[in-house]
């Protein structure tokens, strides 16, 4: 059975399945009860489960993540959301001192089934801290899980994996990708939550990203067909362990890889994935590893963001680089 959903409505779905099928299952934000949340993500959920079960929270992301800490360990399973990425830094502390490290801090014997829901990303023409891509500070937290859908069927299965896991999992969902609609299955997920994915075959240059990103990524290889060059596109999905496996398969076909994130790339996610593919598939390279990211410098204002993020004529000016060694 399916059906087509816009990836909102495909979270909202998985989040009510979620609630259905586990009463320890929570969810706390600010304005996700009647308001449903900035982005309705969570519209009808509290009218569905009542207000003890989608909780309406104060303004104040450290005191939510807090919160739920002390949730997790008298066993429930609170999912957070966190109203703009920039608005996580508040509730910074908490998640990367306390969140992440308490299992570590007790031997395993206290476990942290908290999701963190953030909003993630441009391409929406807001104002400061509402287009940030932080993925690489969490990313580089051990204690952390870390994933990021790109279409709607990934949006209802992670995030009810996401639930499940009995660890922290940031997840990011693409803002700027809400209203994309696809295919939802509901009987059963793809692929595991730590999976990357092959979502377009190719044999010249492999092309890597998440997120909305990935959708650029099959815009470039589309106009890369076009001009005769074949890119494989593959969807990360789990920034936090990283699926390498599909990867350097790919590279090892193609001898070529490009990395493209909305994110700075001075430190980066792509920073290290490039590092490790470089070591690890070294002489099946036929060129560099190349990065496209954005700029290091912060989110500019809404009228600059098209120069700031990656589009697909950067990233088929990078597999030229590639192409041309």
């Amino acid at each position: 059975m399916t059906e087509n959903l816009p990836i909102s409505r495909a979270l909202n779905a998985g989040l009510r399945r979620a609630l259905g099928t586990n009463d320890r299952v929570l969810l706390m934000g600010e304005d996700i009860g009647p308001l449903g949340g900035v982005f309705r993500v969570t519209e009808g959920l509290q009218k569905e489960f009542g207000p003890r079960r989608v909780i309406d929270s104060p303004l104040a992301e450290s005191g939510i993540v807090g919160t739920a800490i002390g949730l997790a360990m008298g066993g429930f399973r609170p999912v957070l959301e966190i109203q703009f990425d920039g608005f996580v830094f508040p509730a910074f502390d908490q998640i990367t001192s306390q969140l992440a490290k308490i299992t570590n801090r007790h031997e395993g014997a206290v476990r942290m089934p908290v999701v963190i829901r953030i909003p993630y990303g441009g391409h929406i023409g807001a104002v400061e801290h509402h287009q940030e891509s932080p993925e690489a500070y969490f990313t580089h937290t051990a204690g952390l899980r870390v994933v990021s859908p790109s279409n709607a069927n990934d949006a209802y299965w992670m995030i009810q994996q996401a639930i499940d896991s009995p660890d922290p999992v940031v997840f990011l969902e693409p803002k700027a990708k809400y209203w994309q609609k696809g295919e939802v299955d509901l009987e059963a997920p793809a692929l595991p939550l730590h999976a990357s994915r092959i979502v377009r075959r190719g044999t010249d240059v492999t092309l890597v990203g998440h997120g909305a990103m990935v959708t650029t990524l099959l815009q470039a290889a589309a106009l890369a067909e076009s001009e005769g060059t074949s890119c494989e596109v593959i969807d990360l999905r789990s920034l936090s362990p990283v699926d390498y496996g599909p990867l350097l398969d790919s590279v090892r076909r193609t001898g070529r890889m490009v990395y493209a994130q909305e994110a700075p790339g001075f430190t980066s996610l792509g920073s290290e994935i490039a590092a490790t593919v470089m070591e690890k598939a070294f002489f099946a390279l036929e060129a560099p590893v190349l990065r496209v990211s954005g700029f290091d410098v912060p989110f500019p204002p809404a009228k600059l963001e098209g120069t700031y993020l990656p589009d697909a004529d950067r990233i088929l000016e990078a597999v030229d680089r590639s192409l041309a060694y």
